[in-house]
């Protein structure tokens, strides 16, 4: 599918520094097309990224969107960890100010329509996504978080902008090596090695919380999905947060799954099963009405 589509380089000035990203899709100057911001994970661009998922965002540039595959100071994002120690903290890179960067760039002539901007965010870049979703109120017409979940109130320094209910995706597996399903802290290994830390919550407990934020409190409904590929040993359950009148939060909890975005393509088993049960671009699309 990305051999079909055209991905160009991009950049836009933050401050006094020059920020890049690659663009996948094209628009002409009023077609209000959606945007999506990918965030991509530690050490990686937003091109390694794109290689490591296979492309799997590209299939929302098919559809119509626009996709810019955003790259980090240095392979991270200044994320609202408080013990994040990477680069981009320690230079207190402005990220929030790059991801309005572009967004600016595109609606100014309305090639995108400022109203249904979504943002991605796997690991450390879903971290940014949170981040994003605490402090830009408004920028966000949903965000999707994978194999990421809220930092514990004592290790979250995002600031505290007047919430605005937005949609929240969040995908999950429940035999991350990394980002733990069940939650807590990083073993001292992977605290050294990816240079942030401290306490976060499980998965569930961050389905409820952005569902709280939105004014749900009743029980969420969970449903077992059929499994589309029998060799695949992972299953995925859905658990949705609903009221009404106020934006959805849904839950997918990849049973036996890794640190890895569901899709056609599989990441290196190191960081665990990559699920084919399911599409993140489908469901992206699916759940936000794209």
């Amino acid at each position: 599918m990305s051999s079909t589509l055209t991905a160009t380089r991009g950049s836009v000035t933050v401050g006094e520094a020059t920020r890049t990203f690659t663009l996948v899709g094209t628009a002409a100057p009023g077609e209000a097309k959606p945007l999506i911001l990918v965030f991509h994970g530690s050490r990686q661009t937003g091109d390694k990224h794109r290689a490591f998922t296979g492309g799997v965002f590209d299939a929302l540039a098919a559809r119509g969107a626009l996709v810019a595959y955003l790259d980090g100071y240095r392979g991270n994002w200044n994320d609202a960890r408080r013990e994040s120690r990477f680069p981009a903290r320690r230079a207190d890179i402005d990220d929030v100010g790059f991801a309005r960067a572009v967004i600016a760039t595109y609606a100014s002539d309305r090639r995108i329509d400022p109203g249904r901007v979504h943002a991605v965010g796997y690991s450390n870049g879903g971290q940014m996504v949170i981040r994003l979703a605490h402090e830009t109120p408004g920028l966000l017409a949903g965000a999707t978080v994978i194999a990421a979940t809220m930092p514990a109130p004592e290790n979250f320094l995002a600031g505290q902008a007047p919430w605005t209910s937005v949609p929240v995706l969040l995908i999950h597996g429940t035999k991350d090596p990394i980002v733990s399903y069940q939650g807590g802290t990083m073993n001292w290994a992977l605290r050294t090695l990816f240079r942030t830390g401290g306490r976060s919550w499980s998965a569930t407990r961050t389905a409820r919380y952005f569902a709280e934020r939105n004014g749900i409190t009743t029980e969420p409904t969970t449903t077992r999905l059929p499994k589309r590929i029998t060799a695949d040993p992972t299953e995925v359950e859905r658990t949705t947060y609903e009221a009404k009148g106020v934006p959805p939060v849904v839950l997918y909890t990849i049973h036996r799954g890794g640190h890895t975005v569901p899709g056609p393509s599989s990441a290196p088993a190191l960081i665990g099963r990559t699920s084919h049960q399911l599409d993140t671009a489908d469901i992206i699309t699916e759940f936000f009405h794209l």
